[in-house]
């Protein structure tokens, strides 16, 4: 088709902090949680398909990712050939069962076409799972951007929240490296949850988790929280590749105090 050809090289961070003054409450709820729209990202570019080989190639695609997520919380897979080929992948929070990973990546092709159509790539990010897919040939953009970010309603009551929030930083960024890429903790009330693509080293998801920490601390302070935006870089308009995504979930009921933030991050690498 014609598209600059680049590796299909990428990695995700999902990230949560949820501060609040009440009890924590199991992570799994309900369907609705785990399964509704956090972000959607769609190329501007159609694919011409004549012929609806790459139609087919998608469907196949589609097919094998939820079939798989019966099985695994990740999987990465190309279907077709040659420039036809269409490269893909989905993953599930580490704290889903296999029936709620299926659950919710078996909802992501109907919204792919729904929200992106046929276009040469998109993503579509649930609370609790993400599918992506490109054509082969797909320009990637290097660099980083904040893509998304959502902040609570509620501003922290009382003092020491930075405090509480970095030593819960400090603590997320050891252990998603000794969790292999996916890891929880709480600390006085602050809860955060990273996860990165299950394709990523060690090592490399400590540093994307610390890149990530870095931008979270400038962006959030104890006096933010009152207002909700979504960011989307200049770059996010000619192609889409997501690197890190961080963002907040109701995993715990909400409360009179509670706050939380998210944002979606997008780096590259080469």
């Amino acid at each position: 088709m014609g598209f600059p050809t680049r590796n299909f090289s990428k990695f995700f961070l999902f990230f949560i902090i949820f501060f609040t003054n009440f009890n924590l409450i199991p992570l799994t709820e309900s369907a609705s949680d785990y399964t509704s729209l956090v972000y959607k990202g769609c190329a501007k570019q159609s694919f011409s398909d004549p012929t609806g080989v790459y139609s087919q190639a998608l469907s196949a695609l589609f097919g094998s990712l939820v079939q798989q997520s019966s099985k695994s919380r990740y999987f990465k897979t190309t279907s077709g050939t040659g420039q036809s080929s269409i490269s893909g992948l989905f993953q599930c929070r580490g704290d889903l069962s296999n029936a709620d990973c299926y659950n919710c990546v078996s909802k992501l092709p109907q919204m792919v076409d729904s929200l992106c159509g046929k276009t040469i790539a998109g993503r579509v990010q649930l609370q609790g799972c993400y599918l992506l897919y490109e054509v082969a040939g797909f320009a990637q953009i290097s660099g980083m951007e904040m893509l998304y970010k959502t902040c609570g309603a509620t501003n922290v009551a009382g003092s020491g929240f930075e405090e509480r929030r970095d030593t819960a930083f400090s603590v997320l960024e050891n252990g998603v490296a000794s969790g292999h890429g996916f890891y929880t903790t709480s600390y006085q009330a602050v809860y955060v949850l990273g996860q990165c693509e299950g394709s990523v080293g060690d090592s490399d998801c400590s540093e994307c988790v610390k890149s990530a920490v870095q931008r979270a601390q400038v962006e959030w302070t104890g006096t933010t929280g009152k207002t909700v935006a979504i960011i989307l870089g200049g770059a996010a308009g000619v192609g889409f590749l997501v690197i890190c995504l961080l963002f907040a979930r109701g995993l715990m009921k909400k409360h009179d105090g509670n706050e939380y933030y998210s944002f979606l991050k997008r780096q590259n690498f080469f």
